[in-house]
């Protein structure tokens, strides 16, 4: 059984790993085998204290935090069986790591996924001490992926991406004409978290802020081919602010143009081209981009002639 599935609560102090850390994400990594539903439940039902006090699944953790965590009956699980993800690195450091990730493949494990891009690295690294996501990159969504290897180098660069430091542009394919004036997205994005524990988010005024730029590259009877830059970095943004506009990026089977979706059999046509950032320890620029994969280069040179310039 699991360490924590005793019949009385256990109080759990966080230390340095668990710094910044989001409380959901902190019960996820150390509740192994439970259902990510039945941690959200207890997170709402105030059993899950920190400090004494009841909490938000969004709250960060700090130093010397007591995370009181309720008793929790679950069987442990089997390790899952790693196999090596071989994904492509673009660029490599003593601090970070920078990946071209495929579509269809998770940055963690959980939701049905029993392991991801950081699991496969942490298995083909064991003599890694640290290696930790510096931010996410939905499933289907393909492209460019900060990894951290230093915890300096984490914070920093969660740091500079609060303040909208880091400049990360994405090429989408979207249903229908774009209209060459909207150039810039800022409804307000509010997320929650259905029945069964799947992460959704909806346009909503007492929502957080969020601002996407928006460019348009070519078009074509029936889709256009964007330019997008996150300006915040919230939970779905480009994809719920796309469809939000009645463009939905092809593909989507969240938020998208479901009938559309089933006749082009496509998958999520969102690629994370570029990257800018001030590199956390030497402060150089660093710039990287990350070509069309083969797939949406296929569908842009299919309805557009070809990828973006």
């Amino acid at each position: 059984m699991n360490d924590l599935s005793k019949a009385r609560a256990t109080s759990l102090e966080v230390g340095e790993d668990g710094v910044g850390q989001r409380i959901d994400n902190f019960l996820l990594r150390i509740l192994k085998g439970v259902p990510k539903s039945h941690v959200y439940r207890v997170l709402r039902s105030g059993e899950v204290r920190v400090n004494s006090g009841r909490i938000k699944p969004d709250y960060r953790l700090k130093a010397g935090d007591k995370v009181r965590v309720p008793p929790i009956r679950t069987s442990a699980p089997k390790p899952p069986v790693l196999r090596p993800l071989a994904l492509p690195s673009v660029y490599e450091d003593e601090a970070l790591i920078v990946i071209d990730k495929p579509s269809g493949v998770a940055v963690h494990g959980g939701s049905g996924v029993s392991f991801g891009v950081i699991e496969s690295l942490r298995a083909e690294r064991p003599q890694a001490k640290f290696l930790e996501l510096a931010h996410r990159l939905d499933r289907d969504t393909s492209g460019l992926l900060v990894i951290c290897k230093k915890r300096s180098a984490l914070v920093e660069l969660h740091r500079m991406l609060r303040e909208g430091e880091v400049k990360k542009v994405y090429f989408a394919v979207v249903a229908g004409t774009w209209p060459a004036e909207l150039k810039e997205l800022r409804q307000s994005l509010h997320k929650y978290v259905t029945d069964s524990g799947e992460r959704r988010v909806s346009v909503q005024e007492s929502g957080k802020s969020a601002v996407t730029r928006v460019k348009r590259l070519k078009g074509a009877p029936g889709f256009s081919l964007l330019e997008v830059e996150l300006l915040t970095g919230r939970t779905h943004q480009i994809r719920v602010h796309l469809a939000h506009a009645g463009h939905p990026v092809v593909g989507d089977d969240k938020y998208g143009d479901f009938a559309l979706n089933k006749s082009l059999k496509e998958r999520l046509l969102l690629h994370a081209a570029r990257l800018s950032f001030r590199h956390p320890a030497s402060g150089e620029t660093v710039r990287l981009r990350s070509a069309l994969p083969e797939d949406m280069l296929r569908f842009c040179t299919s309805a557009f002639g070809g990828g973006p310039a």
